[in-house]
């Protein structure tokens, strides 16, 4: 993805999953939409400035709120458009250092959770819907755009979340699709389908055992 880079351009802290935190107080849990999202928002409407004087919290919350208040699906904005975020180099820096704020401006995960396209991972698929989901994250990449991915193996209660894709490569196989998992910033995961099967696999993807997954875009309209 031409401008994208893994680690300075996704978000320094992790959604964590309740589940595996059953004594903690005050998780920043069920937030893996908002991060997906949030990644992609960064990439397309904010710019950063290492050399401008650093803001205040307040100030800092305000431009966050600036940057999310855009759709995913928008087109970028010019660089003198952006939102400037001044005093870092890049996401991971700024929500590494300013992550209490970054979390309050990227706002509530509620609306995320009760939009209406999740409950498509209660959908049957066919091979030829899961192959043609395939073909349009290739042409949305290559295109230059991040894809974000609602993934789930129900009826195994296992994996019912998002990731970005923002790579891709072709295989005798199929196609391997590198993707930012918002459970795991420190390394990207695995998404690979299989042309001969029309299906995907789960190759790596945090806490999830390799297998097969449905898996459909999200936000990429303002009906999907």
């Amino acid at each position: 993805m031409p401008g994208f880079t893994f680690t300075p351009d996704t978000f320094a802290f992790p959604n964590l999953i309740a589940a595996r935190h059953p004594a903690g107080d005050d998780l920043y849990a069920h937030y893996c939409f908002v991060l997906a999202k949030g990644v992609r928002q960064f990439f397309l409407f904010a710019r950063f400035d290492p050399t401008a004087p650093r803001l205040s919290e307040e100030a800092y919350e305000t431009r966050v709120r600036q940057v999310v208040a855009h759709s995913p699906w928008e087109s970028p904005l010019a660089p003198d458009d952006r939102v400037v975020i001044p005093g870092y180099r890049n996401l991971r820096e700024f929500s590494e250092a300013e992550q209490a704020v970054v979390k309050r401006g990227l706002g509530t995960s509620f609306w995320t959770l009760v939009h209406w396209t999740n409950w498509r991972v209660t959908f049957p698929v066919t091979g030829s819907g899961q192959e043609a989901v395939a073909d349009e994250i290739v042409t949305e990449l290559a295109s230059g755009r991040l894809v974000q991915l609602l993934v789930t193996n129900l009826p195994k209660i296992e994996i019912n979340h998002t990731l970005v894709a923002y790579a891709y490569r072709t295989t005798s196989n199929g196609t391997e699709f590198i993707v930012w998992d918002p459970n795991e910033p420190e390394a990207p995961g695995l998404v690979t389908f299989d042309r001969q099967e029309r299906r995907f696999w789960a190759s790596r993807v945090y806490d999830t055992e390799p297998g097969v997954i449905r898996v459909f875009r999200m936000y990429y309209s303002w009906f999907l």
